[in-house]
């Protein structure tokens, strides 16, 4: 049986680190001073805030790319980005596998990172592969004057929040995410579109994910696109995944974050999904991210029977 040493009853409680809880559904600001000077129980602080926040804002950060991958070290192991690219280091370093540039600024005629200025739909990063990351460190180096926001949702209010002869048919059931799409809808590189959602290449994920730290159950759904559901029909599918997104998109689970430069922000890619708004292109926004490795999705059959967790009663209750 696993063991869980995250405890609700001290939920809220630090000593070291100043959190204040958003108004929305999941997330919070955190006061600790400069993330480069962090004590050992700042960072043990941090991350249990992480845990009972979900998403953590920490303001006015001066961060260089090195500085940012040993922020990252101190949550868990650096993982390798979906878009590997040069920063500013020989293509062998380390930097170049755990390190990307989220930006639409073009220079030279090249792209200076991933992902433009569209609109990014609701996911939740690398669910497309047999063991996604746990989490995803994103700093702002220069951002738009409008548009650009990231919305956060909290997967463990969606699921506590779902009616409960629905909810009893997702205990088995299974979800295919699709490998072939990106963040932004479009058809990744070597890829083919698929024919049929049920043979689309990625793996398969439960509907419900236990988080392997609070033991809390959360709905996993990973992104929407050529995604399928196992044992059904492509309608009945269709039908039955468009019934969970619509669920999930439910504006009272979600937070949305209006960025500023030196902000870095940390969240859990277990029991959240985030997306982004559009911006003008002509406003350049450029932020370096990595990510944390994470542990393969399971479900444990006594999640059921645990305490709900504190951020899914709504905000008032908190």
């Amino acid at each position: 049986m696993q063991s869980y040493s995250y405890s609700v009853a001290d939920w809220g409680q630090y000593q070291h680190i100043d959190v204040r809880p958003t108004r929305g559904p999941l997330g919070a600001e955190v006061g600790c001073g400069d993330l480069r000077n962090l004590s050992s129980a700042m960072v043990a602080e941090i991350r249990k805030a992480w845990l009972d926040h979900l998403v953590l804002v920490f303001r006015g950060q001066t961060l260089s790319d090195t500085d940012l991958l040993e922020l990252g070290s101190k949550f868990g192991t650096l993982d390798d980005t979906p878009r590997p690219q040069p920063i500013d280091q020989p293509a062998q370093d380390l930097k170049t596998k755990t390190l990307t540039t989220v930006s639409n600024v073009v220079e030279k005629g090249k792209p200076l990172g991933a992902l433009s200025n569209v609109d990014l739909v609701w996911h939740t990063d690398m669910s497309y592969i047999e063991v996604p990351p746990d989490a995803s460190v994103l700093f702002a180096i220069e951002v738009s004057s409008t548009g650009g926001e990231t919305g956060f949702c909290n997967m463990y209010r969606a699921l506590e929040e779902l009616p409960q002869e629905f909810r009893s048919k997702l205990e088995s059931v299974t979800i295919k995410h699709d490998a072939t799409h990106n963040s932004g809808g479009f058809l990744r590189g070597g890829f083919e579109l698929p024919k049929d959602p049920s043979i689309s290449p990625g793996p398969s994920h439960s509907a419900i994910r236990t988080h392997p730290e609070t033991g809390i159950d959360a709905l996993f759904l990973g992104r929407r696109p050529y995604s399928y559901v196992h044992e059904h029909s492509i309608a009945d599918s269709e039908a039955l995944l468009d019934q969970l997104w619509k669920h999930a998109a439910n504006q009272d689970f979600s937070w949305y974050h209006k960025w500023a430069p030196g902000d870095v922000v940390i969240w859990d890619n277990r029991c959240t999904m985030h997306r982004r708004n559009s911006f003008p292109n002509e406003q350049r926004r450029t932020m370096r991210r990595t990510q944390i490795k994470g542990t393969r999705p399971f479900r444990d059959a006594n999640a059921a029977s645990r305490p709900a967790h504190p951020r899914s009663r709504s905000p008032g209750q908190l």
